[in-house]
């Protein structure tokens, strides 16, 4: 069983060698084919996002039915991609994030499993895992990789970008990154006591930051950064740790009234 997940889209299906093809069930729907391999000396599981076929808009993506799957497996980690744009005027595309903080802004998601008894209050002081984060930050020094940390992801309902002024008003908020797919998935995570963190890539400067927004702009710089990406993800892999030591697996613990 599977210890580790990596939720991505394009360019990391190839992650994984001899990988086989999970199909699972799950009270909250069906997620999409989970890939499970080797990774190093680790067997992974490789959860794409969007669909096999990258066919899911991020405000359709069935988050509850992804997480839960990677339970059921025995998943305690989970490392996830996300492709955003610079709110942060130093930010540029093509960098490297690792948020340590959200601002949830999606509109029509079910974030939570919570729905009946007992009424539970999850504590998100800290949403990323610190110690997951933390390693992914030391793997990009690691492979010399530059990597922008304590950021702030804006996560937005999709699937149209965002406006200047919404970008404006992000700012104002304290976004540094803002992008479609960080919310629920962070606090679902939480919830079924699961270790947590984003490795986010620039792809583009939000709106009213550069003269118009293309989704074939985000899929090429994709496509430069995931080399990096997928070192990233390798050296992380090897480095986690068996033994946890954050408070992410004692979510529950005093959050049930």
């Amino acid at each position: 069983m599977p210890r580790i997940a990596i939720i991505g889209g394009s360019g990391l299906e190839d992650l994984l060698r001899a990988s086989k093809v999970v199909q699972l069930q799950t009270p909250y729907g069906t997620p999409p084919p989970i890939s499970v391999g080797s990774l190093g000396k680790e067997e992974v599981a490789f959860l794409p996002r969007h669909g096999p076929k990258h066919d899911l808009p991020p405000h359709k993506v069935n988050y509850r039915a992804n997480l839960y799957s990677l339970k059921q497996l025995g998943v305690e980690r989970i490392i996830a991609t996300n492709a955003v744009g610079a709110i942060n005027e130093s930010y540029m595309p093509g960098d490297l994030v690792i948020p340590s903080d959200i601002l949830d802004l999606t509109k029509s998601r079910v974030g939570t499993y919570f729905d009946s008894a007992p009424v539970t209050h999850i504590d998100v002081t800290e949403p990323y895992c610190s110690e997951l984060s933390k390693l992914l930050v030391a793997c990009c020094h690691s492979i010399d990789v530059d990597v922008r940390e304590k950021a702030v992801l804006a996560a937005t309902e999709g699937p149209r970008y965002e406006t200047p002024a919404e970008i404006r008003m992000l700012r104002g908020l304290g976004g540094d990154i803002v992008g479609m797919t960080g919310a629920p998935e962070v606090f679902l995570a939480r919830e079924l006591e699961i270790c947590y963190s984003t490795v986010c890539f620039v792809s583009n400067k939000a709106a009213g930051m550069q003269e118009r927004l293309s989704a074939v702009e985000v899929m090429n710089v994709g496509k430069r950064v995931i080399p990096s990406m997928l070192e990233l993800i390798r050296q992380a892999v090897e480095k986690i740790p068996r033994e946890r030591t954050c408070l992410c697996g004692k979510a529950i613990h005093q959050a049930q009234v």
